[in-house]
């Protein structure tokens, strides 16, 4: 089973590289603890309220160890338009005094050197890091190919029939890390967001112009 849905898998990532191209990023320039704060604000929010929430973080506090030392009321005000603000403040606070805490400052390079298994665990041990923002964290800062799982690419799976429908988002993490190849997994994730956003939407999804209509059983339920 699982090797017939790597081959859906691949089958998917190339028709969707065909449609929005090859992403491209520098994992030197995603610095970790900046990605490990930004994906914490991004969370229950869109990328138009979390991103400009983090550069007013940036702009207001030079230094992360700046936003670590400041009271979490300044750091809410400041992302402010990220939304839940005082919950997001606390976590990422906690999660920063924690990274200090095991490598002395304000660091991830050190879990560089360890087993994709143990970063993986230790980033899930921080205060407000899931599956997703720790999987974010080790593909696009550290060069451990991960799967992230964000609110389209959950959608887009159970449709595609690559994850069951009574699958809950950690499940969807699992079964989707496994089923896709290692050099997939970034590519793969940045064009199903973008699948997500324009063409499978949550309502109405576009299934006549989806480049994975005819091997996605769902677009014959819904056309």
């Amino acid at each position: 089973m699982i090797e017939t849905g790597v081959k859906r898998v691949r089958k998917a990532a190339a028709r969707l590289e065909l449609r929005y191209g090859l992403p491209r990023w520098d994992v030197d320039a995603h610095e970790a603890v900046a990605t490990l704060v930004g994906t914490i604000l991004s969370q229950n929010t869109s990328d138009k309220n979390s991103t400009p929430a983090f550069w007013k973080l940036r702009k207001t506090f030079k230094t992360m160890q700046d936003v670590l030392d400041a009271p979490e009321q300044d750091i809410a005000d400041a992302i402010r338009g990220a939304g839940l603000e005082n919950i997001k403040a606390n976590r990422i606070k906690r999660a920063l005094a924690q990274v200090k805490e095991r490598f002395g400052k304000l660091t991830l390079e050190p879990l560089r050197k360890m087993k994709k298994a143990d970063v993986h665990a230790f980033l899930l041990s921080l205060d407000g890091v899931g599956p997703k923002t720790a999987a974010i964290i080790m593909t696009f800062s550290l060069g451990m190919p991960s799967f992230p799982v964000d609110t389209h690419i959950f959608r887009i799976s159970k449709r595609l029939g690559f994850v069951p429908n009574d699958a809950s988002a950690e499940e969807a993490h699992e079964i989707m890390d496994a089923l896709v190849p290692e050099g997939l997994k970034a590519t793969f994730h940045v064009n199903l967001i973008s699948l997500g956003r324009g063409v499978c939407h949550p309502r109405n999804p576009e299934c006549g112009t989806c480049p994975l209509n005819k091997m996605c059983p769902c677009a014959f339920k819904i056309s």
